[in-house]
């Protein structure tokens, strides 16, 4: 919450408030991200194909938060969390899927 009122007594085709708020330019991604996102992103392409169908509809929701650079942080965090899930429960084929996670995470983390 903003901590902010508005009272509005009568009056016509109010509308709303205008809040022009401005954070600065956006921060370029690091490369080293952008390539350990790629990487993930292949990797979960592969495990995908050796998972129940549905687990693979799970790594089908996640890649999108994953690979977007407009995704909310929050949800980028899910999707790591889910992967990360699945990957660990996938044993051994699972593992390089897990490194490249907490990969991620950790650049994530330094941002």
């Amino acid at each position: 919450m903003s901590g902010e009122t508005v009272n509005m007594y009568g009056g016509t085709n109010n509308t709303g408030i205008v809040m022009n708020q401005y954070s600065g330019a956006a921060q370029p991604v690091p490369p080293a991200l952008l390539e350990a996102i790629e990487e993930l992103t292949c990797l979960l392409r592969e495990l995908r194909n050796q998972v129940a169908p549905a687990t693979a509809r799970v790594i089908d929701d996640s890649l999108p938060a994953l690979s977007s650079q407009a995704s909310p942080p929050q949800e980028r965090h899910r999707a790591l969390i889910a992967v990360a899930t699945i990957a660990a429960t996938a044993g051994a084929l699972g593992q390089p899927v897990l490194e490249a996670v907490n990969r991620v995470a950790e650049l994530l983390a330094n941002l």
